[in-house]
Parts: C-alpha cells; structure tokens; sequence
C-alpha cells in the first residue's frame, strides 16, 4: 500500500483537475512531480500592487507557487506569489496561512482561500506580513473588498456529496438498498457496514450524526461526532470522541487503538469492518 502522504498527493491533483478544469476565476498552470508535490496557480480577479513609485494599483491576473513538503499533509503547503501583491497577509516569500491550516483542509480549498485573500475578499490586519498594507486595509474598508468575483466552483457542493461523504439514513439498523455510493478501488482503505463500503479520507476521517462529519451516519445510536480515523505512518489509529455509546473494537469497549485489517468496529450499534 502507497504511503499517506502519496496517497494524498494524488487525491489532490484528481482533485484539482476536476474542481478547476473549467473554472476561469482559478487556472492550475504548471504542476511538477509523479505525483505533483508543486503548482503554479493563476488566479483571474483583481488584486493589488505596488508601483515604484509607490502607488496602490490594480491588477487583473495573480500568480502563486505551492510547494507541498515531505512534512504535508500535517504541515501547511509552502505558498509564495510569482507576481507583485500588495496585501497584509503576504509578502515576497510568503502567504500567510499557517495560523488556519488543518490536515484536514482539501488543497483545492486552500486555492480558493488564497483567491478570496488576493481580491481582499478575506484579509487580517492584527498581524500583518505587511505592515504597510495592513494600515492601508485598515483606513480604505469602504474600497473593499477589490473583487467580489465568486471563486467556489459552483459544482463543489456536489463534488464534496459525491466524493468525500457519505450520508446514510438508517430505519431499524437496516442499511436501505438503495443508497447509491461510489465502488470503492480496490486497495484503498475502506470501512465495510456491510451493504455499503466508503473509503477512508487521507489524514482524518470524522464519522458521526453531524453534516460536517466525513461519513455522516443517521441513526439514534451515532452521537454528533462520534469517533475518527487518523491514517498515520504505520497505519490507522480509531478514537472515539466520547461519544454517547461508545465505540468498540473485536467486541472490547475502546478509547483509541490502532486498527489492522479485518478488525471489527462498533460505532454505536452500527457495526462495520475495518479492511485494508
């Protein structure tokens, strides 16, 4: 089986090509790597710069390089503009996203993110990179923000319903026939309810009643956020989150234990086998 962090990689770039292929607000321009671990982004929306002279100017196309380090996905991707910004949260070597990063975040999120933050759309003044462009975000809110250009894809929704969750509503602990998810690939770490069969995300996979939940389950035994896989290095870790009842693991009650293949799991009452 391929490390996370390959595995990552390329979900990722999948994701990328599908999110932006057809998107003209965000064009990925350059990729480098088997599978890309660097991009070039370019983004279509009005930002600003700096003259010489020291005149704020407008500027309709933006250019961003992200280096993903062999410490990603834990570590944030290493951003930096290709060309001129004048903008408290970047300056010549960085872009300031640290602070937010989670592993968890999607790259193609975090693209967005940069986008919103170019056309002022979002912006922190508290700690600037730039000092300068900080006082001036601070004094001109009424100019604000440089572009209101919608930059979420407008098929996201329903990529992240596809791809990334699975919403299961359950009557009697039965698992209805017809819900339709995708055939996971084989080799992909999966978790098994029995009729239905969803992949496990790289990094963390939440599992719980709530809709912000990886894998939302519906049913009165599953608390809000119930539990989560963590995939690490020597495999994957399950913690329950102290949730109402509780998860087991091969029929023993469980705070977090490494999971091995064919380990059966218990969120609740819903019962589902662990297989990689």
């Amino acid at each position: 089986m391929s490390s996370p962090r390959l595995r990552r990689l390329r979900l990722d770039h999948e994701r990328l090509d599908t999110r932006f292929r057809d998107w003209p607000a965000i064009r990925i321009t350059g990729v480098s790597g088997t599978p890309p671990e660097q991009y070039q982004v370019t983004y279509n929306i009005r930002g600003l710069y700096s003259s010489p002279t020291g005149q704020i100017l407008e500027r309709n196309q933006h250019v961003v390089e992200i280096n993903l380090s062999l410490g990603y996905p834990r570590r944030a991707p290493q951003c930096k503009m290709l060309t001129p910004i004048f903008h408290p949260n970047f300056d010549e070597v960085s872009v300031c996203i640290g602070d937010f990063w989670a592993a968890s975040e999607g790259l193609d999120d975090l693209i967005v993110r940069i986008g919103r933050m170019i056309a002022y759309q979002e912006y922190n003044t508290k700690s600037p990179l730039n000092g300068l462009a900080g006082k001036w975000a601070a004094q001109n809110t009424h100019l604000l923000p440089v572009d209101s250009t919608e930059l979420t894809p407008p098929s996201k929704q329903e990529e992240v319903e596809a791809v990334e969750k699975l919403v299961v509503q359950i009557d009697d602990e039965q698992f209805p026939p017809n819900v339709d998810t995708p055939a996971v690939p084989s080799g992909v770490p999966r978790l098994d309810f029995g009729m239905i069969a969803v992949a496990l995300l790289p990094g963390r996979t939440s599992i719980g009643h709530a809709s912000d939940n990886s894998i939302q389950l519906s049913h009165n035994s599953i608390s809000g956020h119930h539990a989560e896989l963590i995939e690490t290095e020597s495999g994957f870790v399950l913690r329950d989150l102290n949730s109402t009842n509780g998860v087991t693991l091969n029929g023993s009650r469980i705070n977090h234990a490494s999971l091995k293949n064919g380990d059966r799991v218990c969120f609740g009452t819903l019962e589902a086998v662990f297989i990689v």
